[in-house]
């Protein structure tokens, strides 16, 4: 039995949210099929004020044993670095997450409020809010560059807005099961079997993406978004494609650009009118450049992917 306990900060509860709708595994399942005994959780905890105050002070004190400490949203410093704008249980929520995360054996950070600072952290950023462990690309966050949980990892990230629920019951489950060693973190404490590919990978446009085909306008079903509609996804580390979203699609496949939510610098160019859904270019070329290519090498294969592009590439091929 691992004892779980789930916190949020600053956040909309689109984590949790998120969360409720796992299905490989279910919320259910991590209870009934893996031995996961949820202490406490906003949504699904059943004790109130003083009760829910006693719960975190035992954990905290070891006498209930603290496996995963769950926090969701920013860590809110305002005012002063007080965290006084972030009440929680007579006491600002930051104090109780660094006590917590002290006293727990794992701790996972859920989407990129809690992974990054997020949308909240944005400048001017009037809250002060932090990641756990990060704010944006640096490192440091709430808890500082070299917390290690007791289990002696960092604070596992799993990012996202909101962060994929079947992500997040896959990492619990491995956590839970002592298969925490099995887990190989990249530079932002994300879990690689997750972060190591690309959303790009398995989008049905990667052809349109090939042949330099543009999608123009939302709602087309050719054509592919990174030209003109901003998509990051051959920058943005995600499985989107390969796992699905409820089992069915994603962005980039019902027609929308990746917005890059898995990654520290998201929301980007923050949110500047005129930016979000269209494709930042110098003279013609893309000012962010897919990972791995340089702009030489890009305006030399636009040339001689435009001149190869196939007819049937400017078709939609999902008329019936």
């Amino acid at each position: 039995m691992a004892n779980l306990l789930w916190l949020q900060g600053g956040a909309c509860s689109g984590n949790t949210m998120s969360f409720l709708n796992a299905e490989e595994p279910s919320a259910c399942d991590l209870v009934t099929d893996f031995g996961i005994n949820i202490l406490w959780q906003p949504s699904l905890g059943l004790e109130l004020g003083e009760d829910v105050k006693t719960i975190l002070k035992k954990c905290i004190s070891g006498e209930i044993k603290l496996d995963i400490f769950v926090f969701e949203g920013t860590v809110v410093n305002a005012p002063n670095g007080t965290g006084e704008w972030n009440r929680f249980c007579g006491r600002p929520m930051k104090e109780w997450v660094k006590e917590l995360s002290a006293a727990a054996d794992f701790v996972v950070a859920i989407g990129d409020c809690a992974t990054y600072g997020g949308i909240p952290a944005m400048a001017p950023n009037p809250s002060e809010s932090v990641g756990l462990q990060f704010l944006k690309r640096a490192k440091g966050g709430s808890l500082g560059t070299n917390f290690k949980a007791k289990s002696g990892l960092p604070v596992i990230n799993i990012p996202g807005c909101p962060a994929h629920p079947d992500w997040v019951t896959q990492i619990l489950v491995a956590v839970a099961t002592g298969r925490a060693g099995d887990l190989t973190l990249d530079e932002f404490h994300r879990p690689k079997t997750f972060f190591s590919s690309f959303t790009q990978t398995g989008c049905t446009r990667n052809m349109h993406f090939a042949y330099k085909v543009s999608t123009t306008a939302f709602g087309q079903r050719k054509g592919c978004l990174f030209y003109d509609l901003g998509c990051r996804g051959p920058m943005t580390h995600s499985p989107c494609n390969r796992i699905l979203w409820n089992r069915h699609s994603s962005k980039t496949r019902a027609g929308m650009p990746c917005l890059g939510c898995t990654e520290p610098e998201f929301p980007f160019f923050d949110l500047s009118p005129g930016t979000v859904f269209k494709t930042q270019t110098v003279m013609g070329v893309p000012k962010d450049m897919p990972t791995g290519v340089d702009k030489v090498g890009y305006i030399k294969l636009t040339a001689a992917a435009k001149g190869m592009a196939p007819a049937w590439a400017e078709e939609d091929i999902f008329v019936v």
